[in-house]
């Protein structure tokens, strides 16, 4: 799994040095381990795996503040699989900001997108500290072909992004900064309400992922 962050329109926000050290840390002695394991074959796709599920970790101990965005401030991490549903679901509003009806059309929306491209998209709506965090990463298998979109307007702007490494392979970087620029800013959602920042940013996010790959893929936020 890539992490994708990108820097929010109006304020740059970055690792705190211990959080960052940690990290690095850790990544460094998974290398060392899986070269001198004698499996040479396997041991590349292993460290990569390894070291970004490490990663994805210290995002959701950030308090999934990747606010289209880059990382915000350190927050204590969180991990509440009670508030994960009991049956599986594509959007997950712990936050109160969809209706049923809304909820469901985007689902059926993201389900025809993954039928039709391949690519998963996954929605969570929290307040932090209300969400259920690092759980979130084996209710919905995340892999590198999945999309985490969590709305959450601690930070100002709402809309944030988690890209897997194949979705970046055909996604231009700026298309997630642009996206969180028009539909994620305080202004929009405080006027348009934040289901309406979800729902623009989920058709915008389909539309995207079903444009042909090329130099001029995803040039207009839909």
């Amino acid at each position: 799994m890539a992490m994708l962050f990108l820097p929010p329109p109006t304020q740059c926000r970055s690792f705190s040095p211990s959080v960052f050290n940690h990290i690095s840390r850790e990544i460094s002695l998974s290398l060392l381990s899986l070269k001198t394991s004698g499996d040479e074959e396997n041991w590349v796709s292993r460290f990569r795996s390894k070291s970004l599920s490490l990663v994805f970790s210290g995002a959701l101990a950030l308090g999934l503040s990747i606010s289209g965005v880059g990382f915000a401030e350190a927050k204590v991490g969180v991990n509440k699989p009670e508030l994960l549903p009991k049956e599986f679901t594509s959007v997950i509003d712990v936050a109160g900001f969809l209706s049923n009806g809304q909820e469901k059309r985007i689902a059926q929306e993201i389900a025809n997108l993954e039928k039709d491209t391949g690519f998963k998209l996954r929605v969570l709506a929290q307040n932090y500290p209300v969400t259920p965090g690092l759980a979130i990463k084996d209710f919905w298998q995340v892999d590198d072909s999945t999309i985490v979109f969590v709305a959450d307007p601690t930070f100002g702007n709402i809309l944030n992004f988690n890209v897997g490494a194949t979705v970046d392979l055909d996604i231009p970087r700026s298309f997630w900064s642009r996206l969180a620029g028009k539909y994620g800013n305080m202004f929009y959602w405080k006027e348009k309400g934040e289901d309406a920042s979800i729902e623009a940013a989920v058709m915008a996010i389909s539309s995207c992922l079903r444009e042909p790959v090329g130099p001029n893929n995803c040039a207009e936020i839909q």
